[in-house]
């Protein structure tokens, strides 16, 4: 089966991309959208994609326990504990990022 670009549900396009710019400047990434990806390290544009899915599944994680609130606003304090880690230089990605600004 071939991989395809396009979101399963085109109508949700937008806020998928709304969820990207969230979570690019919760870790620190200005501008995500008018950014050349090309410019930015795999690391960087893989934490972006890794915190996207993190917090789409602790939403749908959520609603199947009940708790329907319909935002992915309850993930912001997993969220900021993760950016702090990393910017703090606790996780194994941040140690070894050369990139990482002090």
């Amino acid at each position: 089966m071939s991989r395809s670009r396009k979101p399963v549900n085109p109508s949700a396009q937008q806020a998928l991309d709304r969820l990207k710019e969230e979570t690019a400047s919760e870790l620190g990434l200005k501008d995500y959208k008018n950014t050349y990806k090309g410019a930015l390290t795999s690391a960087d544009n893989g934490r972006v994609g890794g915190h996207m899915v993190r917090k789409m599944i602790e939403s749908q994680e959520q609603q199947f326990s009940g708790g329907t609130t319909g935002t992915m606003s309850a993930t912001n304090t997993t969220t900021n504990s993760i950016t702090n880690s990393y910017q703090q230089g606790k996780t194994l990605t941040s140690q070894y990022d050369a990139n990482r600004k002090p």
